[in-house]
């Protein structure tokens, strides 16, 4: 559930971009959740209107149990999840890279969300597919143990594959910037700083 439907809070909107963003972690208090925050203050200082969806709060299956043979009934926040998905212009996915990956938890929101007749529809009689989801934007903040050059060389940067091209490029999504913040493990509290600075920058670059 996002922090505004929470709160009941409703924001005023302008001219600012409407943004959704996803924190992908189901770990509390990570540098993944600072980084979102930061992302957040510098959107919301340049007028954008930001809602945040916290997966770690949600409430919802994230096994997909039987592919889309049947169907299977959606929890109301991921109900929640969908209307605020199509409110969105513009949506932000915060989340570490877990053995090479994204994390299960934000593997099975997708599954469970981006679902046939929402995200996509395939064409009858056809290899086809329509993207319902065109027209929007993406940024990607990503968190890895992995420095980033090994991670794009040596292990051909899977994750980032999976989300840019068969997650939210197979819907319509255009991803327009993919940050890496690595290696967090033997980071300092000053780098940390520098790259809470940079996720400020980038949400106040919208």
């Amino acid at each position: 559930m996002s922090d505004e439907a929470k709160s009941g809070a409703t924001p005023l909107e302008g001219d600012g971009k409407r943004i959704l963003l996803v924190l992908g972690t189901p770990k509390a208090g990570s540098f993944c959740s600072a980084l979102a925050e930061a992302y957040t203050v510098g959107a919301r200082g340049q007028g954008h209107v930001v809602r945040q969806l916290k997966l770690s709060e949600m409430q919802f299956d994230p096994i997909l149990r039987d592919g889309y043979d049947q169907s299977q009934n959606l929890e109301p926040d991921l109900l929640e999840a969908q209307r605020q998905i199509h409110w969105a212009e513009h949506l932000v996915f915060v989340y570490p890279v877990w053995w090479g990956g994204i994390p299960a938890l934000l593997k099975g929101f997708f599954d469970r969300t981006f679902l046939p007749g929402f995200a996509f529809k395939y064409r009858n009689r056809s290899q086809l597919w329509d993207k319902l989801l065109t027209g929007r934007t993406a940024d990607l903040l990503v968190t890895m143990d992995t420095p980033a050059w090994y991670f794009r060389w040596i292990y051909g940067a899977p994750a980032h594959r999976q989300m840019t091209r068969t997650i939210l490029g197979f819907c319509g999504i255009k991803t327009r910037r993919l940050a890496q913040f690595s290696p967090i493990r033997p980071s300092n509290e000053t780098q940390r700083q520098a790259w809470l600075r940079k996720a400020e920058l980038l949400g106040a670059g919208v």
